[in-house]
């Protein structure tokens, strides 16, 4: 499939399936993610660890990939920021973003790798689970566009996830013995959730798998990820960066470990301390890297200050 394609196969998903509302504040993507009560107090302060990163005060903020900023924490990301500017292939997506940040929002419909924007106008920028849908030819000018048009003596968030996370993958068994104990002591057989599949793994569904009937919604979409040091090679003497830790644990292992009545939130605690504690470790072997760019202030340029 070409690169144009894998675009418009994400396209399609997203404005399709992916940012199709089924509640008030849930779409349909949330299937990806695991929004028990156990789990919500750690995905909080998950999703916390980007605003400590970036500038707390500025003129315009980059949301790269917004999608429909369907968590109340994105919002925070923006707060001492004149404009958020919302970007994203899908229309849907900004639609319903437009409702969450209103009037302090910019819209607009554009590719990651091939940015609209002059260069160093943006005091923040994060890209969340966005860059994994860029085919892997493009992944390099992702980053360098987004380099571009930070301002020096800023910085940037990129929260993504690797193809083959070591930590998790030591972990499968133990995930497998819980899922089957779970399940024996409910008396119901194991099954095995393709949503898991499709979002750990990172199985590409494509739109060739929906010819047998054209009405139907796609599985998935396109994603294809690094590991640590597929990352490392990409970014080396390009530009300042630091792998730390999002998450060190996947959608899969929340659902086949932590439960409420196993002590899951006290578990889920004591995860995200050792997260705290070893951030570099865990971002490299866990399932969700943080990755943090600077830009040095000695970058500075004349380019002018407007999106």
């Amino acid at each position: 499939m070409s690169e144009d394609n894998i675009k418009q196969s994400v396209r399609e998903f997203y404005d399709r399936v992916g940012w199709q509302s089924i509640g008030d504040t849930l779409y349909q993507n949330a299937q990806y993610e695991d929004l028990r009560p156990v789990s919500e107090e750690y995905l909080h302060r998950c999703h916390m660890r980007v605003k400590r990163h970036l500038a707390q005060v500025g003129t315009y903020y980059l949301d790269a990939g917004s999608g429909p900023v369907q968590y109340p924490e994105y919002l925070a990301y923006s707060e001492g920021y004149r404009y958020r500017v919302c970007m994203d292939l899908s229309i849907v997506a900004l639609k319903e973003a437009r409702k969450r940040v209103g009037e302090q929002g910019l819209y607009v419909v554009a590719d990651i790798a091939y940015l609209p924007f002059k260069s160093e106008v943006f005091d923040g920028i994060s890209a969340l689970h966005t860059i994994h849908h860029v085919p892997m030819g493009e992944k390099q000018r992702a980053y360098d566009e987004l380099y571009r048009v930070i301002k020096p003596g800023r910085q940037m968030v990129v929260v993504d996830g690797w193809t083959r996370a070591p930590l998790m993958t030591r972990l499968s068994r133990f995930m497998n013995f819980m899922k089957r104990l779970r399940a024996w002591r409910k008396g119901d057989s194991v099954q095995t959730s393709i949503n898991d599949i499709a979002h750990e793994n990172q199985t590409c569904f494509s739109p060739k798998s929906q010819e047998k009937d054209e009405t139907s919604a796609p599985a998935g979409t396109f994603v294809e990820k690094f590991d640590a040091d597929g990352l490392i090679d990409l970014l080396s003497g390009r530009m300042p960066f630091e792998i730390l830790v999002w998450r060190s644990v996947s959608v899969a292992f929340l659902r086949s470990v932590i439960y409420p009545d196993w002590g899951g939130k006290f578990w889920l605690r004591v995860i995200y301390w050792l997260e705290e504690r070893f951030p570099r470790i865990l971002g490299r072997i866990g399932q969700y890297p943080l990755i943090l760019i600077r830009k040095p202030a000695e970058e500075a340029s004349t380019a002018p200050s407007e999106v």
